[in-house]
Order: C-alpha cells, then sequence, then structure tokens
C-alpha cells in the first residue's frame, strides 16, 4: 500500500494544456535547445565547404546585385554610399529573415514522428529553427565589415542598434513562419508556394535598392510590407544620415510585423491541438 501510494501518477485535466501552455512551453526550454543544436549539426553534415556557406551564398548574390543591377542596369542610390554596401545591408536582414520562413514552415512535418508521440508544446518546433539562420547570419556579417573596410566607411553611433534590427528582423519572419508551420500541416501544397513567395519578396523589397526610389505617394503603403522599415533601419545602422529612415513607414512595418506575429501565434496555437491526428 505505502508503495502504491508513493507512485508518481499523472492527472489528466480537460484543458489543462491550454490553460498551462506557456508554463509548459517554460518547462520544456531544454527541448527547444536541444532541436536548435540538432538542426545546426545536421545542416552542414556531410558538405565538404561546411558553414562557409553562409559566407559564399550572400557574397556570390552580392557580387551578382552590384554587377546586373549596380554596374549594368545603373541602379545607383542618390547619396555616396558604395552600392555593394546598399545591397548587403538590405541582404542580410532579408536572408534573416527568409532563412527562418522557409526553415520553419516545413519544420512541423519534419517532425512528425516527434510530435506524433510526446506531448510538448508544439511552438517549440517552428522555434528551434532560429538558431541556425542566426549562426549563419553571424557568418555572414563578415561580408559587411570585409565591404565597409574595403570602401573605407566608418560606421557612426548608430551602428549600436543594428542587434535591435536584427531582433525586428527575426521578430518578423517568425510571424508568417509560425503561421506557415500551421497551415502546412493542413495543406501541404502550401510547402511549395513559401519558396516562390519568398523568390518574389527578395525582389519587391528594398535589397537592391534605397526605398528612397520608391514615389512618395506610394511609400506608406509600401512600407505594409514590414521588412521594409527593418531593412532601411538596417542600412541606416550602418551608414547613418546617407540612407535615413522614413519614420511613417517604419512605424507601419512595425505594426504590421505585430498583427502577423499575433496572426501566427493565434493560428497556430488554434491548429497545433489537431497536429498529431492530422500527421
Amino acid at each position: 500500500m505505502n508503495a502504491q501510494a508513493k507512485a508518481p501518477y499523472v492527472v489528466l485535466e480537460a484543458g489543462r494544456a491550454d490553460r498551462q501552455y506557456w508554463q509548459d512551453f517554460w518547462r520544456f526550454r531544454e527541448l527547444l535547445l536541444i532541436l536548435a543544436w540538432r538542426d545546426v549539426s545536421v545542416r552542414y553534415r556531410q558538405t565538404t565547404v561546411g558553414i562557409a556557406w553562409a559566407f559564399i551564398r550572400p557574397f556570390l548574390t552580392t557580387v551578382v546585385f552590384t554587377v546586373v543591377f549596380g554596374h549594368i542596369a545603373r541602379v545607383q542610390p542618390d547619396n555616396a554610399v558604395p552600392y555593394a554596401l546598399v545591397v548587403i545591408g538590405g541582404l542580410l536582414p532579408w536572408t534573416l529573415f527568409a532563412s527562418v520562413l522557409g526553415d520553419a514552415s516545413s519544420s512541423v512535418i519534419s517532425n512528425a514522428n516527434l510530435i506524433s508521440k510526446v506531448y510538448f508544446p508544439r511552438l517549440i518546433v517552428p522555434l528551434a529553427t532560429v538558431l541556425v539562420a542566426l549562426i549563419d547570419f553571424a557568418v555572414s556579417l563578415s561580408i559587411l565589415a570585409l565591404l565597409m573596410l574595403w570602401y573605407g566607411v566608418v560606421p557612426g553611433w548608430q551602428i549600436l542598434l543594428l542587434p535591435l534590427f536584427v531582433a525586428l528582423a527575426l521578430l518578423a519572419s517568425l510571424g508568417p513562419a509560425i503561421w506557415a508551420s500551421a497551415i502546412v500541416v493542413k495543406y501541404r501544397d502550401f510547402r511549395f508556394v513559401v519558396p516562390f513567395v519568398l523568390q518574389f519578396g527578395l525582389y519587391v523589397s528594398p535589397v537592391g535598392f534605397p526605398s528612397s526610389v520608391v514615389p512618395e505617394k506610394w511609400r506608406l503603403l509600401y512600407n505594409l510590407n514590414p521588412m521594409v522599415g527593418i531593412i532601411d533601419g538596417f542600412r541606416w545602422c550602418i551608414v547613418g544620415g546617407d540612407s535615413p529612415i522614413y519614420w511613417p513607414g517604419f512605424l507601419i512595418s512595425l505594426g504590421v510585423m505585430v498583427f502577423f506575429l499575433w496572426l501566427g501565434i493565434s493560428t497556430f496555437r488554434r491548429i497545433e491541438r489537431g497536429f498529431a491526428d492530422i500527421i
């Protein structure tokens, strides 16, 4: 009797998972780190170049944009900022955004065996992809440093705010990424839409050009793309007043970012109850 009295037991209570979701999320924080480290170790396993791909891909993209748009198409900013810095200033936050969205959108499907067998807050799965994107981003920052040395550009005090805009780029990606990861579970075809959206977004976002080239009457509408204000802010941190922030548009971008973050989390929480059954 004493042995039975001291034996561990589990109480199944309706609605408990919903009420204590965020407490459970904190309790399973080690799982978040484990999944993140697993993604990092798998990312470049059995590759010859390894993590150097995080340098090679943005470097080659910068070269292509600089040659095609900067020298052939003559897309030049109105100020003295070298065009290569304009490109890398937009490419780095965009690549961070695209990496999180692309990896997280298929993360739930990729972890179907784990989700169908063990209980834990499923939100951990898409969030675990952030670490891989951050490591790639940290490696890619070396390109920015090299270009600033090459062109002799000395950053001002604004460079201290660069981590803030990196965090904003992550938050801007998490909303759509969490939403897409839930939608892909129900509609598998949607995973083929995400790469197309990212490819389209690369050209409609101010990656290869400053947002100031957009006519004034369209700039507020253009900032409905949350990455517009964040890319502007990222460039501002690098070159200061030569690439100013359009503050009304920046505030709109922040508002859209918050909306997508709320939409992503609320949609994910609503759909995740049936993940195990759907998968």
